[in-house]
């Protein structure tokens, strides 16, 4: 790491801490040379690998958003939206790989959308998987209603 006050090539770790719910890590460093101190911050990439063979950074934010067009004329809060986000981000973290298909992010979407809003989660899952009659919203309806005389699940959010 070179030092950002005398670009000195090498400089020493003095304290190294857990950021962002761990997602991230601070390092306050020390110059050997002008000897001042400077934080840094490690984040750990996690790539979207998308239909098209393109992979991008993961965005949380671009989660948010497809999830807000699905809601919007819904009851639905930034900060109910904002936790989805989150919930979805640490799903997909949790399993511990560098790439993750684009398909999966959809499909791990599906779970919260469909405990925050079922109208919504029913736009939503039209668009994402395709939905191109009737009978295709007609069973996914079947399937809500199903779940819903099991018993809701509610985890938070």
């Amino acid at each position: 790491m070179h030092c950002p006050f005398c670009r000195h090539p090498d400089t020493r770790v003095i304290d190294s801490r857990a950021a962002d719910d761990g997602a991230a890590i601070r390092r306050r460093r020390s110059c050997p040379v002008c000897e001042r101190r400077f934080t840094t911050q490690e984040n750990v990439l996690l790539m979207v690998a998308k239909r098209s063979g393109v992979t991008e950074p993961f965005s949380r934010s671009k989660i948010i958003a497809g999830v807000r067009r699905a809601c919007q004329g819904r009851p639905v809060s930034e900060d109910a939206l904002a936790k989805l986000g989150q919930r979805v981000e640490e799903e997909i973290r949790s399993r511990g790989v560098a790439e993750v298909p684009a398909h999966e992010i959809g499909l791990a979407i599906l779970g919260p959308m469909r405990e925050l809003d079922e109208v919504a989660y029913l736009h939503f899952a039209s668009v994402y998987r395709g939905f191109e009659s009737l009978a295709d919203f007609e069973a996914e309806i079947a399937s809500l209603r199903a779940d819903r005389e099991v018993g809701p699940t509610k985890t938070g959010l």
